[in-house]
């Protein structure tokens, strides 16, 4: 069962402009919550191919959605065209890339997205792969780790952060997330009322880099053009300014995008009060050339 609330999903849904007979990617299949209301668009002859580097969510999705339009793959997004291939499908009509966590994410207390966790702060999508991140912030030296913090989580003070992190570190191990987020908070001094926790932007940067984020990123803007039907769309959802980034670049510099979006499309007031979670989640939207494209908003 998740407890996933998916973010945008009426804009999400109509930047994308379903076929009802087409072939949808979800590249991050997540909660499954935009899966399931893509699928409802989709009439017998659609298909949806959702993809996910977490095998849990995989699992999740497959005991949840019992649909023979459905494929879930545990594969990285970026890795879609050839999984494609392999299923006999050179082109596709529609892609969605969620970039955020899901919630189901968040309360797994044994993988260390949580704050509150005090679980290993593993932060991997997939556990199978790479080195988990409290290994990271026990071996690296002061300034890979300030640099780190200060690159991907865009955090003034990672050299007060990266220091003590060295200081604790040679007394006691550190390994639960929650002992992590207690040391953060002790360098950074709280924002204003209804902020974003101290420990966040240290977090995020440590989980961009143990999964590499960025450069799939990177590497999926330029291969997905390429599998989209011309007038297909391409939808991503950023939760921070080092996504949205790239996404934008890729898209204005696309020589077969049409970028359908000036302006990234943000959660409404309503939504915002029922998710929290959405505020810092931005849309964009692409479509690929064709004589009928428009400006979709």
């Amino acid at each position: 069962m998740t407890i996933h609330i998916p973010v945008l999903m009426d804009e999400v849904l109509e930047g994308l402009n379903i076929n009802a007979s087409g072939v949808i990617v979800d590249g991050t299949l997540g909660g499954a919550g935009h899966a399931a209301e893509i699928l409802k668009r989709l009439g017998p002859e659609g298909r949806l191919i959702a993809f996910d580097r977490d095998p849990e969510a995989v699992e999740a999705a497959e005991a949840l959605i019992d649909d023979p339009r459905a494929t879930f793959i545990h594969a990285n997004y970026a890795d879609a065209p050839e999984h494609l291939a392999a299923m006999g499908i050179e082109t596709v009509d529609g892609v969605l890339l969620d970039l955020g966590l899901s919630s189901d994410q968040l309360a797994d207390r044994d993988r260390g997205f949580s704050f509150q966790s005090d679980g290993p702060l593993d932060l991997r999508f997939n556990t199978l792969e790479g080195e988990a991140a409290w290994k990271i912030i026990n071996r690296l030296s002061e300034k890979h780790l300030a640099d780190i913090i200060y690159q991907y989580g865009e955090e003034r003070l990672s050299r007060r952060i990266a220091r003590k992190i060295v200081a604790w570190r040679q007394d006691t191990e550190i390994k639960a997330a929650s002992h992590l987020a207690r040391l953060v908070r002790s360098c950074v001094p709280p924002g204003k009322k209804g902020s974003i926790d101290p420990a966040t932007r240290t977090f995020q940067a440590l989980r961009i880099e143990v999964n590499d984020e960025l450069k799939w990123v990177k590497v999926a803007m330029k291969r997905f053009p390429q599998i989209l039907n011309p007038g297909g769309r391409l939808a991503v959802i950023s939760f921070h300014s080092l996504e949205d980034r790239i996404a934008k670049q890729a898209i204005v510099e696309s020589d077969a995008l049409v970028n359908l979006t000036k302006r990234p499309t943000q959660a409404s007031k309503e939504e915002l009060e029922e998710n929290p979670r959405s505020r810092s989640a931005k849309l964009r939207v692409a479509e690929k050339k064709s004589s009928s494209a428009i400006e979709w908003m």
